[in-house]
């Protein structure tokens, strides 16, 4: 095929690697977010004139079982041993924690003999709920920075990366799990046979496997691509679980469609072998993502033309502020958007700050356009006439923070699906 440019889809007739989860070859291009910096790697002043890696930030998908995918262009230990996410910052995301735990307690009757796990635990943002309940739990977390704050609060946590091999140590100490929690980590997980096999046997024969993370569908019906990044390896629609799970002898038994991260599904697993059925609600899902068109290939080579429009319509918006003398700083250092500013090219020139109630990224720089992240008082001293929310998942949460911009006349700007002004007391959408 040929486009109006005449150039040849060279993307559909060279192989690019193998599928992490089927293995067939790659041969279709999803978007092309050109050369990026790791989204979480924050230059410190003394580093600000040093030579900083970029990398590939081109995404794939297969052709045979749909897992959208990047290559694993940088490893695991590289990225996480040493991490500047910490979960906690976010209020709603520990209430969204807080609201799961004493949820998933009652479902499963959990007391004081389960065994709760949770892979990827962070700083204890979700397992500290459970202590208030008697339940006992575990959390692995690769990244020792973030794994301290969650030991500090007397949540009992591994620095180790999960696999089989941990899998089989924690079940000869005696661990095997009636409830092993993954939120937001199947997406960073490079080998997801080994991941999902370690699952399967931690699990106990009754016991449940909840993961959660961003849907796919709702990436593309909103044109949500900087929630790509080197971090997130997969891009996850109920179809891909469906066969991943049945790779590894487990069987979706419900699944439920989650607000958070701009839309996620939360699917629960069960061993094939176990006395779970299947709720409704799966079919109801696979049936949306195939009338959407997931299971067709030629639905995903159409979300790169919605990607350009998107940045070029940002940047139309940001051009015609800065052009009436109008000052714009942004709110929030998250990974999301960092792969927006450096997709779109948007620097100082365009953004003068960002705040973050992070203390770990404060006094630091983003990676690639070296924008400064102050801290969140500082909008109420330069008291901009815009402010950029680069998580715009938690526009909510912020805008309901930062209502009193309107004191001096200041606006918000969201910038996905579709980059827009919006008033600080407008009723979201």
């Amino acid at each position: 095929m040929i486009d109006r440019l005449g150039v040849g889809s060279a993307q559909k007739t060279q192989k690019n690697g193998a599928c992490r989860l089927c293995g067939a070859d790659l041969y279709t291009e999803f978007v092309d977010l050109g050369m990026s910096p790791l989204c979480e790697s924050f230059v410190t002043a003394e580093a600000i004139d040093s030579m900083e890696p970029y990398f590939p930030l081109r995404v794939m998908v297969c052709d045979a079982c749909f897992l959208v995918q990047l290559k694993e262009y940088v490893e695991p230990a590289a990225i996480f041993s040493d991490y500047a996410y910490f979960s906690s910052y976010s209020p709603s995301w520990v209430a969204h924690a807080r609201r799961f735990c004493e949820a998933i307690a009652r479902r499963l009757d959990l007391g004081r003999k389960s065994s709760v796990v949770e892979i990827a635990s962070n700083d204890g943002y979700l397992l500290q709920h459970f202590q208030p309940l008697g339940v006992p739990a575990l959390g692995i977390e690769p990244a020792a920075n973030v794994a301290a704050v969650a030991i500090s609060k007397g949540i009992d946590t591994r620095v180790e990366f999960f696999g089989t091999e941990l899998a089989k140590a924690l079940v000869a100490e005696g661990r095997q799990a009636d409830l092993i929690i993954g939120n937001n980590v199947l997406a960073q997980v490079p080998d997801l046979n080994d991941f999902v096999a370690g699952l399967r046997i931690l699990l106990k024969l009754n016991g449940v496997v909840s993961v959660e993370f961003p849907h796919l569908l709702r990436l593309m019906k909103d044109g949500q691509f900087d929630t790509i990044y080197h971090e997130h390896y997969s891009y996850f629609s109920l179809l891909a679980v469906e066969q991943l799970a049945a790779r590894h002898d487990l069987k979706i038994i419900d699944v439920e469609e989650l607000t958070t991260h701009g839309g996620s599904l939360r699917v629960y697993l069960a061993r094939e072998d176990s006395s779970y059925s299947q709720a409704p609600s799966v079919a109801r899902c696979l049936f949306e993502e195939r009338r959407y068109g997931l299971d067709r290939i030629e639905t995903y080579s159409k979300f790169s033309a919605q990607v350009q429009r998107t940045k070029r319509d940002l940047l139309a918006l940001l051009i015609a502020i800065r052009n009436d003398g109008k000052t714009v700083c942004g709110y929030g250092a998250p990974g999301k958007g960092n792969t927006l500013l450096n997709y779109c090219g948007i620097s100082t020139d365009f953004l003068q700050f960002t705040v973050d109630r992070n203390p770990h990224k404060l006094g630091r720089f983003t990676p690639g356009m070296h924008i400064p992240i102050l801290p969140v008082h500082a909008l109420d001293t330069a008291r901009p006439d815009y402010v950029l929310i680069l998580p715009w998942n938690l526009q909510a949460e912020i805008t309901e923070q930062m209502q009193h911009i309107a004191d001096w006349g200041g606006r918000f700007i969201v910038p996905i699906p579709t980059p827009r002004v919006l008033e600080p007391k407008e009723p979201l959408q």
